[in-house]
C-alpha cells in the first residue's frame, strides 16, 4: 500500500466498514438489481434487511431520442419491488452525472420519497456543461437541484447498516463509490474484468486520475462485493453481469489489473477513447441529470426543450 493510500482516511473507513459486514451477517445488504437492456444500465435497490429501510442508485428514466418522449416503465419495475417488499426508500443515489442514460431519480422520489444524492463535484460538471448548452443565468451551478451533496468520506447509513462515500474521479469529475457493508456501487468507474474499465475523454475527464481512483478503490478488501452500473457482454461472453469482487478486479481486469502502472493504463486508455464514438443520448442526458433529472422548464408555449448543439462537441 503506498504511503497515500496508507493516509487515505476514508478509504480505512471503508475497509473497516466492509471488514465487520464480512464478520457480521446482519451488516450486509441486500442487493436487487435491475438491468435496462436499451442503455446497459444496472440500477441497484440496497436494502437493511432488518429495518427494511432502503436506497436506489443509478436508476434509468426510459427516453426515446426519435420522439422525446419520456416513459416509466424501468423506474416502475423498481418501485413495484420496493412496494411488494415493503421497503422505505431513504437515498436515491447517483454515482455521477451519467451521459449514457436519464435518472428517474425525481420521478421515484415522488412515489416513494428519498433524498436525491451526489458528489458535490457536480458543480464543476454543471459549470462545463452549463456553458456548452447556454443554459442561462436560471440554471444554478450550486448543486441545489439535489437534496444533498456527499463529501469524500462522509458517513451515513441504510438502516442499521454503515456506510461511507469514496470521490473517484476521473471518468468524470464528480464520481463517487459507495461502499454500504460489505458492497461497493462503482458506477462507471470500472466494469466486469473481461472488458475493463470507463473511459476518460469527457469534459474534465482524465486518466491518471482515472487510473489513481481505480487504485484506490480496489485497495479495498478482495472479498467486497462490487456493483457496477453498466455491462456491454465483453467479446466472448453471451450474458450480462454486473457483480464481481475487488479481489476478481485486481488479478483479471483487462485494463487495471495488478500490475500495470499509470503510464501504461494512460497510454491504453488515451489511445481506446480516441476510437470511442459519443454516447448515442449524451446530450438529452447530461442537460437532464446536471439538473438532478429534472427537465428544463417550459417555454411560454408549455413545451420542455433539450438543445442539440450543432459542431460544438
Amino acid at each position: 500500500m503506498t504511503t497515500a493510500i496508507a493516509q487515505d482516511k476514508a478509504l480505512i473507513a471503508a475497509e473497516d466498514i466492509v471488514r465487520a459486514a464480512r464478520k457480521t451477517p446482519a451488516r450486509q445488504p441486500v442487493v436487487t438489481s435491475f438491468f435496462d437492456e436499451a442503455t446497459f444500465t444496472a440500477s441497484h435497490v440496497v436494502h437493511d434487511p432488518e429495518t427494511g429501510r432502503a436506497a436506489i442508485i443509478d436508476s434509468v428514466l426510459d427516453y426515446d431520442p426519435a420522439s422525446g418522449r419520456t416513459a416509466h416503465d424501468s423506474a416502475q419495475a423498481i418501485v413495484d419491488f420496493v412496494r411488494e417488499a415493503g421497503l422505505t426508500v431513504d437515498w436515491l443515489l447517483e454515482t455521477h452525472a451519467h451521459a449514457d442514460h436519464l435518472t428517474a431519480a425525481p420521478w421515484l422520489q415522488e412515489q416513494l420519497g428519498g433524498s436525491i444524492a451526489i458528489g458535490g463535484a457536480i458543480t464543476t460538471v454543471q459549470d462545463t456543461f452549463g456553458k456548452l448548452f447556454n443554459a442561462g443565468e436560471d440554471f444554478a451551478r450550486d448543486g441545489t437541484q439535489f437534496d444533498h451533496l456527499f463529501t469524500d468520506g462522509e458517513r451515513f447509513s441504510i438502516g442499521n447498516i454503515d456506510a461511507v462515500v469514496l470521490h473517484v474521479p476521473g471518468h468524470t469529475p464528480a464520481d463517487l463509490a459507495y461502499v454500504i457493508g460489505d458492497a461497493a456501487f462503482a458506477g462507471d468507474t470500472i466494469f466486469m474484468p473481461d472488458y475493463g474499465t470507463a473511459r476518460a475523454d469527457f469534459p474534465g475527464g482524465d486518466a491518471g486520475q482515472l487510473y489513481r481512483s481505480i487504485r484506490r478503490l480496489l485497495s479495498l478488501p478482495r472479498d467486497t462485493r462490487l456493483f457496477l452500473c453498466h455491462d456491454y457482454k465483453a467479446p466472448g461472453r453471451d450474458n450480462y453481469v454486473w457483480e464481481t469482487t475487488i479481489g476478481a478486479e485486481r488479478d483479471d481486469n483487462i485494463h487495471v489489473h495488478d500490475g500495470v502502472s499509470e503510464s501504461e493504463f494512460v497510454a491504453m486508455r488515451t489511445a481506446r477513447d480516441r476510437t470511442l464514438g459519443m454516447p448515442r443520448l449524451i446530450l438529452p442526458s447530461v442537460q437532464v441529470n446536471m439538473r438532478g433529472g429534472h427537465m428544463p422548464e417550459p417555454e411560454s408555449n408549455g413545451i420542455r426543450y433539450l438543445k442539440m448543439p450543432v459542431d460544438a462537441v
